[in-house]
């Protein structure tokens, strides 16, 4: 029952990771802002590192099954 939870929780953060990373990959090509209020540059460097570091959690999980 433990692996149903690792696949659930690595297809979670998996699915949350790649949609941030298109997200403001999509963001970043239109030019549009990330985040309002906040430093272009650093909002975008946010966005990525925690797309990445949720996409490398999610494949961290599914190593776990």
């Amino acid at each position: 029952m433990e692996s149903v939870s690792a696949v659930f929780a690595g297809a979670a953060f998996a699915l949350f990771g790649a949609a941030l990373l298109v997200w403001t990959g999509a963001r970043a090509i239109h030019r549009a802002p990330v985040a309002h209020g906040v430093s272009p540059v650093a909002s975008t460097t946010l966005a990525t590192l925690f797309g990445v570091v949720f996409l490398a959690l999610g494949v961290w999980c599914f190593t776990l099954v």
